[in-house]
């Protein structure tokens, strides 16, 4: 009996051509799954069936949209997950959630081998890989366009020569992956770092140049989760839905950047997140009228370790989970409403309202009312400065 390899299928052109690939060259069934991580775009049901005119022997379609919602982008939105503080982790969030329905899938058809369709360079082999490692350590795993020194050229020409139906094409050379969280796009005219991307490079976002009226929007947070918009209570999923469309309306959430892999190189990506963007806008915001001063200070730094480690591909690690416990805890008092202006490309916050708000207007105004007692602030700042002060006689002692 052959082997099973339990393929990440997304339906585009490296996981399209690892079908037939695949089955040639270890004479092994393909099992095609697919998760549905509220990408847009096809239909998953095309999908599922270009697998099996692709040759998957099985093709699975896993709806995972509310999934990736609540148990991965709101856990990256309560860490304001930004790497190199610009990227929100679109494609880095939705590996280790891929990574949980091949190992079921394993299970379900008798898997023993598992594939994805990333390449030698990228990010992506990490993730898919470090997470079956923390899973399921006795899958094995093979990547063509890796093991097997797949170029994307040769993939286009093996796809054409094989009658595969797929979009991608020397014409239309883009790579592209996309989620509910947003969208990355990278090859091409883009790997000329001095070109500027086209309007066709966008989906998910409108350009923000044109003239639009603007887009005022309420969100609401319950312990750093996004529970409503504009008081009407919704769920994770359709709160960033929405949002995508809301902000992407406006322009919100586009990304060029030169980003530091994993694996060592530099490369150019474009991205849109118009929801993550004006979400984590919002809830950053929202923290820093909830949060005190010194768990903010060090809250900080513990949400650029998380966002490293994330796109690292260590969702799974002990460092994660533990770092999980005090962003968790640091979530409490992170109650309200944030109101915010889209328009023009950006996401600008223009009030602030919590029943746990440590902002006290008494202490903070200039006017009549003011309850600072600013008799204490002499002594304060003398034994505050006292280190610089003693510091600096003793240089000068010294000079």
């Amino acid at each position: 009996m052959p082997d099973r390899v339990v393929l990440a299928y997304s339906g585009g052109l490296d996981t399209s051509v690892a079908i037939p690939y695949l089955a040639e060259k270890m004479n092994a069934e393909v099992v095609a799954v697919a998760v549905d991580l509220g990408q847009g775009g096809e239909e998953m049901d095309v999908i599922q069936k270009r697998a099996v005119d692709c040759g998957a022997v099985e093709s699975v379609v896993v709806d995972a949209k509310e999934e990736f919602a609540a148990d991965f982008c709101v856990p990256a939105l309560q860490a304001n997950a930004l790497y190199m503080d610009r990227y929100p982790l679109v494609s880095s969030l939705s590996r280790p959630l891929i990574v949980k329905h091949l190992v079921t899938a394993a299970k379900q058809f008798g898997g023993t081998i598992v594939s994805h369709g990333c390449t030698g360079k990228g990010n992506d082999q990490v993730r898919f890989e470090a997470g079956l490692a923390a899973l399921a350590p006795d899958l094995q795993i093979i990547a063509p366009a890796r093991d097997f020194a797949w170029t994307r050229d040769k993939a286009i020409e093996y796809a054409e020569a094989k009658g595969l139906p797929i979009e991608t094409s020397k014409k239309n050379p883009f790579s592209i992956d996309q989620n509910l969280w947003g969208r990355a796009v990278e090859t091409g005219f883009l790997e000329d770092i001095w070109n500027g991307p086209t309007e066709e490079v966008y989906s998910y976002t409108a350009d923000p140049t044109l003239a639009r009226e603007p887009d005022e929007v309420v969100i609401t947070f319950e312990q750093g989760v996004p529970t409503g918009l504009d008081g009407r209570t919704l769920t994770p999923y359709e709160i960033i839905d929405e949002l995508n469309r809301r902000a992407g309306a406006q322009g919100v959430g586009r990304i060029d950047m030169v980003e530091d892999r994993l694996v060592g190189i530099k490369s150019r990506e474009v991205y849109e997140a118009p929801g993550a963007v004006a979400l984590i806008a919002a809830h950053m915001e929202l923290e820093n009228v909830t949060v005190e001063r010194d768990l903010a200070r060090f809250k900080r730094g513990v949400d650029q370790r998380w966002s490293e480690l994330v796109y690292d591909g260590l969702w799974f690690s002990p460092l994660k989970s533990a770092l999980d416990a005090l962003i968790a805890d640091a979530q409490k008092h992170v109650n309200g409403d944030i109101r915010m202006t889209l328009h023009g490309g950006n996401a600008t916050v223009t009030g602030r309202r919590s029943v746990d708000s440590l902002y006290d207007f008494s202490l903070a105004t200039y006017d009549t009312g003011d309850t600072f007692d600013q008799s204490l602030a002499k002594g304060f700042v003398q034994l505050f400065s006292l280190p610089a002060k003693i510091a600096a006689a003793r240089d000068a002692r010294k000079g």
